[in-house]
């Protein structure tokens, strides 16, 4: 029997939001449900910021109560504490209006995970994915122990680039066991939903899909979880920022002076919701011909470097633009595993080595901000 939005809706209601009894549907803080042709259903719950953490305990109880319908096969629930000018805490308005969903997760570090560093790019397409796969393990390579989260929602690349397959195990208390390659943990969604599915998502499912996968996988003990961002400075970034301490973030770019622009909104947004820059990466800085050596500037060259420098954030070195990389990465064996001791693997091992000695230094994680829209 397929899964209908009556069917959650009759779930939801006999989930109690207060000691009067009141159910989560009658209480009018409910939002739209959408239920997706897979069986995946999604909502938001509407919130005071004051009331997110008596809330979590309401948000988990409508997980359960929806995940013990039949054909469920995943829920996503955000609590939003976000309303336009005259919705009320219960949700509603003079006019009826819906409000507005944004994910207002819980500010709180990851259990038994000391530092959480994001690796952000202002656009896609500069090999951001690479760049966090590749510091992660040069991470590891330094002897810590390392995670990865692939967040990036629309364009999970993380099964690809380590060459994981099948999904993850779970385990108690709807807790998910992360996948494991190369010695380091890693959880996408890309092992939840089918290769070639649309995740045709509004942004306050992709939110809540980020928050569960950094507070609903048993990571253990980390000494850093690298998240692989979404391009762009938008509601997922913010979600970060919102839903855990983040300890700093790595831009990516090309030296393109298109791609420098949308760097410099990236490193902007960090900077604004008081998240340290760790440091800038130049990208297919340069390529050598493998047939008459002849180096070639594509995107340019030296211009992240340059705009590391005004704008006053660490430059952590230039990756080649090089068909070892691409063609290892296609294979599933990063090049830091794959030829630990060549040179591409030194770039980011050195990489690796700078963050962590950000890190270690005093960038330590610290309570997240308030981010506030103007």
């Amino acid at each position: 029997m397929a899964i209908t939005r009556e069917h959650v809706l009759q779930a939801l209601s006999t989930v109690p939001v207060d000691a009067n009894g009141t159910d989560l549907v009658a209480s009018g803080r409910l939002s739209d449900v959408v239920v997706d042709d897979a069986g995946r259903v999604m909502f938001s719950i509407t919130i005071e910021p004051s009331e997110a953490a008596s809330m979590e305990r309401v948000r988990q109880a409508a997980v359960t109560a929806v995940q013990g319908l039949p054909a469920v096969k995943g829920v996503f629930a955000s609590l939003t504490a976000d309303r336009p000018a005259g919705v009320g805490p219960s949700g509603s308005s003079p006019g009826g209006a819906r409000p507005r969903s944004a994910a207002q997760p819980k500010n709180q570090r990851i259990p038994g995970v000391q530092h959480v560093i994001a690796v952000a790019s202002g656009k896609g397409g500069v090999g951001k994915s690479t760049t966090a796969c590749n510091l992660a393990l040069g991470l590891k390579a330094l002897g810590l122990k390392v995670g990865l989260l692939d967040a990036d929602i629309y364009g999970p690349s993380m099964p690809k680039l380590l060459g994981i397959h099948g999904k993850p195990r779970l385990l108690e208390n709807r807790i998910l066991e992360p996948m494991e390659a190369y010695g380091i943990k890693v959880m996408s969604i890309g092992f939840l939903v089918e290769e070639e599915a649309a995740m045709i998502w509004r942004g306050p499912m992709v939110m809540s899909a980020i928050t569960q996968m950094l507070r609903e996988v048993a990571w253990g003990d980390l000494d850093v979880l690298v998240v692989d961002m979404p391009p762009g400075t938008g509601d997922a970034q913010l979600t970060m920022a919102q839903a855990t301490p983040l300890a700093g973030a790595v831009i990516v770019s090309t030296p393109q002076d298109l791609a420098l622009i949308d760097a410099r909104r990236g490193v902007s947004m960090f900077k604004r919701v008081e998240i340290p820059i760790l440091g800038i990466v130049e990208n297919m800085a340069t390529f050598v011909c493998p047939h008459c050596g002849q180096s070639s500037h594509i995107f340019g060259h030296g211009g992240a470097r340059d705009e590391a420098s005004r704008l006053g954030v660490p430059f952590l070195g230039e990756v080649p633009l090089n068909m070892t990389i691409r063609e290892l990465s296609d294979s599933g064996r990063p090049v830091v595993v794959a030829e630990p001791e060549g040179p591409h693997a030194r770039i980011y091992k050195d990489m690796a080595q700078q963050v962590w000695t950000a890190l270690a230094g005093g960038a330590a994680a610290r309570p997240a901000p308030r981010i506030v829209i103007e």
